[in-house]
């Protein structure tokens, strides 16, 4: 005889799905558009874009029902909650860039601010769950849809990018599915919560256990741009606008680096050694080998590339790490890198323009900003400021973020990784301090005077001016930024 299973709506818990359906919707909603009415301004598709994502905020921040729905596959505790915040915050930021006064490829279509909605769907969906199948989903949907973006800038060298990604993101996503499939065998589940309870008794088999780690390490290890797993970044950040390649720098890496705490702090928490061990290793290399490698960079994005990796690895010491402390300071770092690596971005975007003057080979090399304090010396100041934060000069917006970082690691016991982390702050300082050198003490080239604002507007003006002010004036938001990351963090029993 049969049996009747039946479910009711009320036990799904909708509502916790519901971020991901606006954002969703939001992206069907700018292709039908299209379909009805072609030619549309891209700035209607800017604005009803920045008006789904706020939506979409509002619905985050106001959210306060269970904790789980979907069956239990989406989770909506406090770090999802805080991931999907700076999610949507960083692209509400990202996507005004758009209204350039030059008219670029990708900016044209109503597809690409489709894509940009579905994007952020799949992070979030990254984000709000510890189900490992809805993290593959939600990896693969913002994968394609991002491998698509940087294709659409129309450039050989985008659509170069575009496949490099594509090529390591379909290894990592396979590296990625190894590893479900490990933990599945060993466990019985895909359920992060129920993985954690198995592996705590330690009663599993060590080698399948030791290959599902490994093959985990390497697909976080792709998307956070980890060494050895890095090679794709300085020609895809290369390849797709300054503007995306600013986004790849942030949003993607937030999501990555809270997939990797869920994860991770099964091993850590568990006490499995050789998993703390070869996090060190790995968080060691990746902030030296990118540091070095930005030394000897001839453009400044590739140079912002490696950054970016060496940054990453930098905060990932608060996932080894594994208490309170590191968490709440992994977030305030990240939320200060957001706001200044944005403002870099933004500066490269306002200066890109179609012909390739000063280098046949690069759009933004160092000379191309020779002698920037003589001609522009405003926008100068702004991306020497923005410099500085990234090298950790006091007081902007990223001394702090690793002044408590470097504080909760030093508090945990770990003396020597936060020595190594000092020194490889002041190796970073030498490459920031080059594009100063270069704008400030440098002769300008004779084509310089229409390259620095070339691509200039009052939308671009505005998000790098938002973003220098948060950047000189963190000081004053550094306690309301903790509290709000404190609250979320405690709410989730990390």
């Amino acid at each position: 005889m049969l049996q009747t299973i039946t479910v009711s709506l009320s036990s799904l818990h909708l509502s916790t799905l519901m971020p991901m359906i606006i954002v969703i919707l939001g992206g069907l909603g700018i292709l039908c558009i299209d379909l009805i009415k072609k030619d549309l301004s891209k700035s209607l598709y800017v604005m009803l874009s920045i008006l789904v994502l706020v939506i979409d905020l509002g619905v985050v921040l106001g959210y306060n029902g269970a904790s789980r729905g979907m069956f239990g596959m989406i989770l909506a505790d406090g770090i999802a909650t805080l991931g999907q915040i700076i999610i949507l915050v960083a692209s509400m930021l990202f996507i005004p860039l758009a209204l350039t006064s030059k008219r670029f490829h990708e900016y044209s279509h109503p597809e690409f601010f489709a894509l940009f909605l579905f994007m952020t769907a799949g992070f979030q969906f990254m984000v709000a769950t510890d189900n490992l199948m809805l993290i593959f989903i939600g990896l693969e949907t913002a994968s394609l849809s991002l491998y698509t973006i940087i294709a659409l800038h129309n450039l050989e060298k985008s659509f170069e990018a575009a496949i490099k990604y594509f090529t390591m993101g379909a290894l990592a996503a396979g590296f990625f599915v190894f590893s479900s499939m490990m933990l599945y065998a060993i466990t019985g589940s895909v359920e992060l919560g129920y993985i954690a309870k198995v592996v705590a008794t330690g009663d599993y088999p060590m080698l399948p256990l030791l290959g599902a780690i490994a093959f985990m390490f390497a697909a976080l290890g792709f998307k956070l741009s980890f060494i050895p797993f890095h090679t794709w970044v300085p020609d895809v950040y290369e390849g797709a606008s300054a503007a995306t390649a600013g986004y790849i720098s942030i949003v993607p890496k937030i999501a990555g680096l809270i997939v990797a705490m869920r994860f991770f702090d099964i091993f850590i928490g568990a006490g499995v050694t050789w998993a703390y061990d070869v996090l060190y290793a790995i968080i060691i290399v990746t902030m030296t080998f990118a540091n070095i490698m930005a030394l000897v960079q001839k453009s400044v994005k590739r140079m912002l590339a490696y950054s970016s990796i060496s940054h990453a690895g930098f905060v990932m010491s608060a996932v080894l790490v594994n208490t309170t402390a590191a968490h709440n300071a992994l977030f305030l770092y990240w939320i200060m890198f957001t706001f200044t690596n944005l403002g870099a971005f933004a500066m490269l975007w306002i200066s890109r323009y179609k012909k390739s003057e000063f280098d046949a080979k690069y759009d933004h090399p160092y000379q191309k900003f020779a002698g920037m304090v003589s001609i522009r010396p405003v926008a100068a100041t702004i991306m020497a400021i923005f410099m500085l934060s990234l090298a950790g000069v006091p007081p902007f917006a990223l001394f702090w973020g690793k002044l408590y970082l470097l504080g909760a690691i030093i508090n945990s016991g770990n003396t020597l990784l936060a020595f190594l982390m000092v020194i490889n702050s002041a190796i970073a300082a030498y490459y920031y301090l080059k594009l100063i050198v270069f704008m400030f003490l440098r002769e300008p080239d004779s084509k310089a005077n229409v390259a620095y604002m070339k691509n200039a507007s009052t939308a671009l003006k505005t998000i790098v001016g938002f973003s220098a002010a948060v950047t000189i004036l963190s000081i004053f938001t550094i306690e309301p930024f903790l509290e709000m990351i404190s609250s979320y963090v405690v709410a989730s029993g990390f």
